[in-house]
């Protein structure tokens, strides 16, 4: 037990230090990092063809079930026919003199939107990049869309990089697989068409604000604080001060004006909704929201995805921002802690209590 002890102690020492080199060699990092600036070119687009990925996903399969000589008879006839494949494409492509020749193009994008909708200036990115080669009323995109919301000049910002797709006159899909509400819909709503999953959350065309006040914990402890502004209405609610009824009121008025812009930026791309019916601040999972017309078609993205392949080149283009080392180092710090009470967690449920 007491040697135990001594290495508990000795063990505790050596991550309390290897933490604290941690810290300090991430801040010095950081601290260098901001006084060279973000460089506007700081990542690089990725870029993949899922028809390829589609095509080994079957490829793979149906080789596992055949016999081993049925695989290599398979694998000669594949080799021959990709082969005349390359050699068909390469001849096209040396011959073709009209763009209208080239391959059909439908490029993927992907937004996973938080509370501040941090993903838009990669997916504007990565849109730009899009746009400077797709050919209109030929190409589409399609934008595979998960977001639950969030502050309304963000999604504001990145609703508005998706509608340079449409006045492009590049036709735009959304797939929701999971949710896209509130300001996820305002991106959604954005797409000439919009697939859904038949449970994936949509709607929440609202506005919603709020925040605590502790006026009377302060006067409570005689505590006295004090908002000096120049204009009427430059702080209509605060954390800490009194609120009052005319501020509260003007509050109000903000969301409600607010609320006004949503439902006609809303209306504007989906004339067909009921807006009256479906701004209410409610949801609908997809079938009812079928039934709403908040969107078009149930439908995984994936299923969508490989019925696209059939159309043409399906490719997924994304935007990667190198990662700073604090950023890298929090990272790994965080998923080793998340492995470790992952562990720790499964330890106790398996454990039986006598």
């Amino acid at each position: 037990m007491e040697f135990l002890t001594e290495y508990g102690l000795f063990l505790a020492k050596m991550i309390t230090f290897v933490v604290a080199a941690v810290i300090i060699v991430s801040l010095i990092v950081s601290a260098t990092h901001k006084e060279r600036g973000e460089d506007e070119d700081d990542g690089e687009l990725h870029i993949r063809k899922l028809n390829e990925k589609y095509s080994n996903l079957r490829e793979t399969i149906q080789a596992r079930l055949m016999s081993e000589q049925e695989r290599k008879t398979w694998n000669k006839a594949k080799k021959k026919k990709d082969k005349a494949e390359k050699k068909s494409a390469k001849a096209k492509k040396s011959d073709a003199k009209d763009p209208a020749e080239s391959p059909k193009r439908i490029y993927v994008l992907d937004f996973d939107g938080d509370i501040k909708a941090s993903d838009t200036d990669p997916l504007r990115r990565a849109i730009s990049a899009v746009l400077s080669v797709a050919e209109p009323g030929k190409d589409e995109v399609i934008i595979r869309l998960e977001s639950g919301g969030g502050l309304v000049h963000s999604y504001g910002l990145a609703s508005a990089q998706l509608d340079r797709i449409r006045s492009k006159g590049i036709h735009l899909t959304a797939c929701v697989d999971k949710v896209a509400a509130s300001g996820g819909y305002m991106m959604a709503c954005v797409a000439d068409r919009i697939i859904a999953s038949p449970f994936a959350v949509l709607g929440s065309i609202g506005v919603v604000a709020q925040l605590p006040n502790f006026h009377r914990l302060l006067k409570k402890n005689n505590v006295d604080f004090e908002v000096l502004t120049a204009g009427e209405h430059k702080r209509t609610m605060t954390i800490f001060g009194e609120n009052t009824d005319k501020g509260r009121q003007k509050f109000l008025e903000d969301l409600d004006d607010t609320h006004g812009l949503f439902k006609d930026y809303v209306s504007e791309r989906r004339p067909e909704l009921d807006i009256a019916a479906v701004a209410n601040g409610d949801i609908w999972f997809g079938r009812r929201a079928l039934d709403v017309k908040l969107i078009d078609e149930i439908k995984t993205s994936d299923e969508f995805l490989i019925e696209a392949c059939d159309r043409g080149d399906v490719i997924s283009v994304s935007f990667k921002r190198k990662r700073t080392l604090p950023e890298k180092l929090g990272l790994a710090t965080s998923t080793a802690l998340e492995h470790t009470v992952w562990k720790v967690l499964s330890a106790f449920r398996n454990q039986k209590i006598q």
